[in-house]
This record gives C-alpha cells, structure tokens and sequence, in this order.
C-alpha cells in the first residue's frame, strides 16, 4: 500500500516544494530590499519551516531531538551527514536561533528559486570544488562571520550526498579551516536519518510513511584536540546514532 501511495502523493509534494520555493522567492527579495536582512531571515524560517513540515504530504513522521543541546552565546559548527537536498530546510529550521549558513557548493548559488538567493545573501560560503585556493578562502570568511557574530556554519564533512544513507568518510580540511578562523567556535554534531529511504528510487516515487528524525548530538570542545581525530570521532558518533 504504501508504494501506491508513493506514486499518489509524489508528484502532490514536489509540486508543493517548487511551489513554496517559487512564491517564497519574492518575498524574501522583497523583504531584504525593503526591511533588513533580519526580515529577509524570518521569511527564510519560515519557508523552512513549511519546507520542513511539507513532509507530512509523503506520511512522513518527523522528530527533532535534542535542541535544547544547542549552545548559545558562541558560534557553532554544524557537522552533519548529507543524505539529500531535504537536509538543509532541517538545519534552518533547527538551528534557526543561530541564524546558519553553510558551505555549500557554487552551482548552488544560482537560478534555484528561494535557495540561491539565501545562500548568496546569507553569506553563505560558496565553493569551487574544482578550485582548492577559492574554497578555502571562502570557507575562511564564513568562519570570521561566525566567530565575530555568534552564528552556525553547517558543513557535511562527507562532502557529497550518501544515497544509501551509509555515512561515508568524513574529511577534516572543511572544519580544520573554520576552527581556524572561529577559534571560540564549538561543535555541535547533527544527525539525518530517514531521507535516504524515503529517497530509496531518487526523486520519485519517494516513500509513503518513512519515520524522520533529526538529532542534535552532545556539542564538543574542540580546543586542544587534533582535527583529524576529532573529525574522525564525530563520523562514529553519528554512525553510531544511525546503528551503523
């Protein structure tokens, strides 16, 4: 039954996605241009938040644990595994006190309703993959706004998308060069399960009535550690969240 209600719903909730991107899209122009970007931020939530929550028209189940975790007063790395495009309405929604930005690659910046606009006047580090010296500089200056205004970097240390939901490795060059430039900043691993399934053909037919959950992990302290084993620590722990 539920594979039929995949087929049936499907199409219902990429329409509602494109759909919120679209008519979200002026407003969040509109109220950059006109109020502020604190207003362009509202509107960002609470497109994420419906983004979010859409997810209820595919029967899903969704639970956020552990936010209360998230520390205050001090800029945050967000270490998360990346299972679909569906993980970042998630770390907005979640992290949304925080105001997070992330680093993301630089197709991304463009012709995506909604998307693109909040990554580029986010502030958000675009980055060439192809390009070594631009990502770091750009992944640099994320981590100088984060340090100087208490806010969260998210970075997906896998690098690219598990389709499987297996957590791939994690590489340390992203978050060695944000502690770099925040050195007050603490780690706050985040971890996504359930996406991948309902993603278990790609984009359609998605699974009818996956269960969702979105954890925040114990933040650690950083300082004094050795990246690379840290970054290695923080792979465990949300492989271990994941039962993997």
């Amino acid at each position: 039954m539920n594979i039929i209600l995949g087929y049936i719903f499907t199409p219902l909730f990429h329409l509602y996605f494109g759909l919120l991107l679209l008519i979200f899209h002026p407003i969040q122009v509109i109220a950059h241009h006109v109020f502020g970007d604190q207003a362009r931020k509202k509107v960002v939530d609470i497109l994420n938040y419906h983004l979010v929550y859409g997810l209820r028209i595919m029967g899903c189940r969704i639970r956020f644990n552990g936010l209360e975790k998230i520390p205050q007063g001090r800029p945050i790395i967000i270490a998360s595994n990346h299972q679909s495009l569906y993980d970042i309405p998630a770390i907005v929604h979640g992290f949304k006190k925080c105001y997070p930005k992330f680093v993301s690659k630089v197709e991304l910046g463009k012709n995506l309703p909604s998307i693109s606009y909040n990554l580029k006047h986010g502030k958000s580090a675009l980055i060439d993959r192809k390009n070594g010296a631009q990502s770091v500089k750009e992944i640099f200056k994320l981590g100088k706004l984060i340090q100087q205004n208490n806010y969260a970097a998210c970075i997906f240390p896998e690098g690219t998308r598990s389709k499987t939901g297996r957590v791939k490795k994690f590489m340390p060059a992203g978050i060695n060069t944000l502690l770099r430039a925040a050195p007050d900043a603490i780690i706050v691993p985040f971890v996504i399960d359930g996406h991948s399934r309902m993603m278990y053909k790609g984009m359609f037919p998605l699974k009818f009535g996956e269960k969702i959950s979105y954890t925040v992990l114990d933040p650690i302290e950083p300082k004094g550690k050795d990246t690379e084993a840290l970054v290695a620590d923080i792979q465990q722990l949300i492989k271990k969240e994941l039962n993997q």
